[in-house]
């Protein structure tokens, strides 16, 4: 039975001693997938009793019911407001398109990906199916906004005097997206309503990685992930429904994680296997007939997609080989009208496509696996929702015969649940390792028998070398949570000068000289404001490398005063 709290102040008195994240009361984390999406929160005091007891939402399409929805977004014809997200959007798109109305209206689906090694920026558009234009962050903001909405609305049913203020938020991001990605969706959290300091980006496969390790998993057998020693290595493969991520941990005291390799991946989630799909599909029937059911019969084509995955995560090997795929009337009679054959016949001559998918994921971790930091691992954590087929678990045991692999029998969800257990206690990553080489364009007395002609600039405070690449991190650098990588004092450079402005700096490389040189790439900037003028001021940078984003510290020295923020890698 539910208890309904009506006195905020007995309810906070109750768990003044329990562990809370900033103060709240909450913990709430959103799953934003390619292909599903779902939300997740837990309760100080439950996580106290069980870190695993986890409440997580219930989407329905009208026919089953499971813990994540299609992440789809409807958006009313002014661009500005939701109409709503997930199954239900496609069934309304759907009604929409019925009554020929859904051109004045935006429908996005699968929209994810736009944020995967692409240039993006604050004002960067997204398509919508019909090819009609809105601001990505208002796309994402306003999907977050609805995810939020929901889960509030099931939380006060347990505590009927919560406010919003209570809650502490987890947004799930992969691991080999860059800066600039992370940044954006904390700029589309903020816009949803999410305060900046209520908020943590959190890393898919590590989340997945604590789920694991703290859940006795059913079906993990003796000595699984929850069973392993201080010091034990496990590689983590999160299979998702756009990007592969993957990296190695190795268990710390208490029942912390550490990172040993950076982590890796690729687009090749079970999207790509989804593009294989309509690829064959297009060379069966052409594309013309292809083009015409997703333009004149989108709810036929949207069903195909629809039954495509739910046939992709069924998929068992243990039959006898045939997979059924229900096809729409539409296509059959747009087969006829262009090929002017019966499409049964053309599935009878053609030669079946075969999808890079699963090769590259299996190609990958054997690679990573000759890495040194691999050595002595002897497990593989497959999570995520791509790690549910049978196809793919397959080919890993195959890979991998001598490894032991674990598959939770709730992989979609792991990525969920563990971003709430990491906003409840964030000290459960002790370690990470740094992807690039980063640094600030720095200037430093000129020297004309090792620097450039080129890079001479006269400051108030003498002749200077520009462009220097002062390193803060490097490549491969182990990353300490919660201590600063980077301490340094610098002088004023010019007498009127009333701000400072830090540009970072990326590069593979760790023998960098210059931010110009080959392969250095700007991500970002810190503009902040100093105090007083002349030449006799100075301040102190440093800078935090281990979280998920990166957070800079500066003190005023004249003042006192301290900023700290995070790097703004849109500006």
């Amino acid at each position: 039975m539910a208890f309904i709290w009506k006195s905020l102040d007995s309810f906070r008195r109750l768990f003044q001693q329990a562990e809370k994240s900033d103060n709240c009361l909450l913990v709430a984390a959103i799953d934003f997938g390619t292909t599903y999406s779902g939300w997740g929160f837990s309760f100080n005091h439950d996580f106290q009793t069980d870190p695993t007891h986890i409440s997580t939402m219930n989407w329905s399409d009208g026919k089953t019911i499971s813990q994540k929805g299609p992440t789809c977004i409807l958006i009313k014809p002014d661009g500005k407001t939701i109409d709503t997200f997930g199954f239900e959007a496609e069934k309304r798109y759907s009604e929409l398109i019925e009554k020929g109305e859904h051109t004045k209206w935006f429908y996005f689906h699968r929209f994810k990906m736009m944020l995967w090694n692409k240039p993006i920026n604050k004002d960067t558009m997204l398509d919508d199916e019909c090819g009609k234009s809105l601001p990505a962050l208002t796309v994402f903001a306003l999907s977050i906004r609805y995810m939020m909405d929901a889960l509030f609305k099931e939380a006060k049913t347990r505590v009927d005097v919560l406010n919003e203020k209570d809650i502490y938020w987890v947004l799930t991001v992969p691991a080999i997206w860059n800066d600039s990605a992370k940044h954006f969706m904390r700029l589309a959290a903020h816009e949803a309503g999410i305060e900046k300091e209520k908020l943590t980006i959190a890393l898919e496969p590590e989340v997945a990685s604590i789920l694991c390790r703290h859940a006795k998993l059913h079906n993990e057998g003796i000595g699984g992930i929850s069973a392993l020693q201080l010091g034990k290595k496990y590689l983590v493969v999160d299979a998702g429904g756009g990007t592969i991520d993957m990296t190695v941990h190795e268990v710390c005291f208490g029942g912390a994680l550490k990172e040993l390799h950076k982590a890796t991946g690729g687009p090749w989630g079970g999207t790509m296997v989804d593009k294989a799909f309509l690829d064959f599909i297009a060379e069966l029937i052409g594309k013309d007939a292809l083009n015409g059911l997703k333009d004149q019969h989108k709810e036929d084509y949207i069903d195909l997609i629809s039954e495509f995955e739910i046939t992709k995560r069924n998929r068992n090997l243990q039959s006898d080989g045939r997979v059924t795929i229900r096809i729409p009337q539409a296509m059959v009679e747009l087969v006829n009208h262009f090929k002017r054959q019966p499409l049964q016949n053309i599935i009878q001559n053609s030669c079946h496509a075969k999808t890079e998918s699963i090769d590259k994921i299996v190609e990958h971790v054997s690679e990573l696996l000759k890495t040194p930091e691999a050595k002595g691992v002897d497990t593989i954590l497959m999570v995520g929702g791509f790690s549910e087929s049978t196809l793919l678990q397959d080919a890993m045991r195959k890979g991998f015969h001598t490894l032991k692999i674990i598959v939770p029998s709730d992989a979609g969800l792991a990525v969920l649940k563990g971003a709430v257990m990491f906003g409840q206690r964030r000290t459960f990553i002790k370690e990470r390792v740094s992807k690039f080489t980063y640094g600030i364009n720095i200037t430093t007395p000129f020297d004309e028998k090792k620097h450039p002609v080129d890079k001479r600039k006269e400051l108030d405070i003498g002749v200077r070398c520009a462009d220097i690449f002062e390193v803060m991190v490097k490549a491969g650098q182990r990353l300490v949570v919660g201590e600063k990588q980077y301490t340094q004092e610098m002088r004023i450079g010019d007498k009127k000068q009333s701000h400072v402005c830090f540009r970072i700096y990326t590069t593979e490389k760790t023998d960098v000289k210059f931010v110009t040189d080959a392969g250095c790439t700007q991500i970002g900037s810190v503009i902040l404001p100093v105090s007083g003028s002349g030449l006799n001021r100075s301040i102190v940078v440093r800078a935090l490398f281990g979280g998920t984003e990166i957070m800079v510290e500066i003190e005023d020295k004249s003042t006192g005063c301290i900023t700290r923020t995070y790097i703004d890698c849109l500006s």
